[in-house]
């Protein structure tokens, strides 16, 4: 009787390695300060100061790129889409929101408001604050209509600064702390996020389920980033404040204030694991004599 007997087995060794986390920083040639606010790929946006009063900035990696808005005074810019910028352009008291395309530039107020910021754009979405008389709003303008959010039952100012999709998050204050928050547009949800053990969160940036700001509690000010299940405090190696604005995949980005008041912008870069994985695959296949195949391959991320 002639019989083939087929036996496969798998062997699998994985071994996992974390690659260190990096902060570095940057300052615009010749300003006095410099602020990173957003961030987009390779590319990353933000203001600096001089002498002549504040500009938008555009680094790509290699090159510093300024951007002042015609007519304006302080250009500010917060978040980068594509080739769109948006922020807004101070003048003592007054702020006025904008929409920049590459060509052109595009002022945008929120009507009735005295005051409006734009913080962050997602296609066609724009989200940010404004102020009237009766205090600070949140809002999503989605190139037609303005929509005012406030937090329900928030006794002070709602301030709204990230969006992506259907999720914007920002941060509202009571009469005890702040907190940051999450509010669902299509199930039209608001969900509260504290960070245990802090003082006061606020929430600046999202990119699928992470979210990063910054909290506070009797130490002083410290970066988050937030997965969804756990806290990561990022704190600068050195000393001083920390302020996260963007994220964007392993990326996040925003300033700290040295010992000497210097104000910096910074990309950390979030560490990964580096997995390598033996997978072998032996094939035996037993006809009247034994033959053995054993095939192996290798991958590494």
């Amino acid at each position: 009787m002639r019989r083939t007997i087929l036996v496969v087995v798998i062997v699998v060794l994985s071994s996992v390695e974390y690659v260190q986390a990096t902060w570095a920083i940057f300052d615009k040639p010749e300003a006095t300060y410099t602020r990173f606010t957003g961030i987009d790929g390779s590319n990353v946006v933000g203001w600096y100061g001089d002498a002549a009063g504040e500009h938008g900035l555009l680094y790509n990696g290699t090159d510093w790129t300024t951007y002042d808005q015609p007519g304006g005074d302080n250009t500010r810019i917060y978040d980068i889409d594509g080739s769109n910028l948006v922020g807004n352009d101070v003048s003592g008291s007054a702020s006025h929101g904008f929409l920049y395309n590459g060509t052109d530039w595009t002022t945008l107020d929120k009507p009735g408001a005295t005051k409006t910021s734009i913080f962050e754009i997602s296609g066609s979405n724009l989200v940010g604050s404004y102020k009237d008389g009766t205090g600070d709003h949140g809002f999503l303008y989605d190139g037609t209509d303005w929509t005012t959010l406030d937090m329900p039952g928030a006794s002070s100012p709602t301030y709204i600064t990230g969006i992506e999709d259907s999720n914007i998050v920002g941060w509202y204050s009571d009469v005890f702390s702040s907190h940051g928050f999450l509010y669902n547009i299509t199930s039209d949800t608001w969900t509260t996020f504290d960070k245990p053990g802090a003082d006061g969160t606020t929430i600046k940036g999202i990119d699928g389920s992470n979210l990063v700001g910054k909290y506070y509690d009797g130490t002083g000010e410290h970066g988050f980033l937030y997965d969804g299940t756990s806290w990561t405090t990022l704190d600068f190696p050195t000393t001083g404040n920390i302020l996260i604005t963007g994220i964007d995949g392993d990326n996040i980005v925003g300033r700290y204030v040295d010992d000497l008041g210097g104000v910096h912008g910074f990309i950390y870069t979030v560490p990964e694991p580096s997995t390598l994985l033996l997978l072998g695959l032996g094939v035996l296949m037993v006809r009247r004599k034994a033959k053995i195949f054993l095939k192996g391959t290798k991958n590494e991320n």
